[in-house]
């Protein structure tokens, strides 16, 4: 049994959790890359996983910024609490792509499309999510890339304010049925001699 000296008072767990939190200033001085078309991520994104509010879609792009592989998943009610949602990405990202922890610098790029309720303004849910795709891809050998809010009232970067108001986040009584099942997705690679063969990976919807 834990004895009460060893649970941390309310007022420190709270202070934790803030720590495990990212401000806009912070994440627009963290130097993370542009998209060169945030619109085409945004739509193939909500195209393939159509995604209702409460939900979070984690994507991979190459280093031409084509999505290679991604998930979506609900969130619930979800915690402001960096680590535990840092968790909850690691988990996906496991499972749609190899780590890249044996290269010397990231060469693919981990991006999170957050689809809530309210406008696009940073939260500090928000802030939790940065914390968490920061440390998730950082534990995946990653780059840690855009942070994207979707809306009813359209979609925005957060960090650069480029958005726009397609596509737009639904009702969650309207999500997709298949949520929670698998999709491949085809990422090219060469064979011995030299041709490209598909290669299946696996994204969930």
């Amino acid at each position: 049994m834990t004895s009460p000296a060893a649970v941390p008072p309310p007022a420190a767990v709270s202070a934790t959790r803030l720590g495990r939190s990212l401000e806009p200033t912070e994440w627009a001085a963290a130097g993370i890359p542009l998209l060169r078309d945030p619109r085409e991520i945004v739509t193939g994104l909500h195209t393939r996983h159509r995604p209702a509010t409460a939900t979070v879609v984690a994507a991979v792009l190459d280093t031409e910024q084509r999505v290679v592989a991604s998930a979506s998943f609900a969130i619930g009610e979800a915690v402001p609490d960096g680590w535990v949602l840092r968790n909850a990405l690691l988990d996906r990202l496991r499972r749609i792509v190899p780590h890249d922890l044996r290269l010397r610098n990231p060469v693919r790029t981990g991006v999170l499309l957050h689809c809530r309720d309210g406008d696009a303004e940073w939260t500090p849910l928000d802030g939790a999510w940065m914390w968490g795709l920061r440390d998730a891809c950082t534990l995946h050998g990653l780059r840690c890339g855009a942070f994207i809010v979707l809306t009813p009232g359209g979609w925005r970067v957060l960090g650069e304010g480029r958005g726009g108001r397609h596509p737009r986040a639904v009702a969650a009584a309207g999500a997709s049925r298949a949520a929670g099942r698998t999709r491949p997705a085809v990422t090219p690679r060469r064979t011995a001699g030299g041709a490209p063969e598909a290669r299946r990976r696996t994204a969930a919807r």
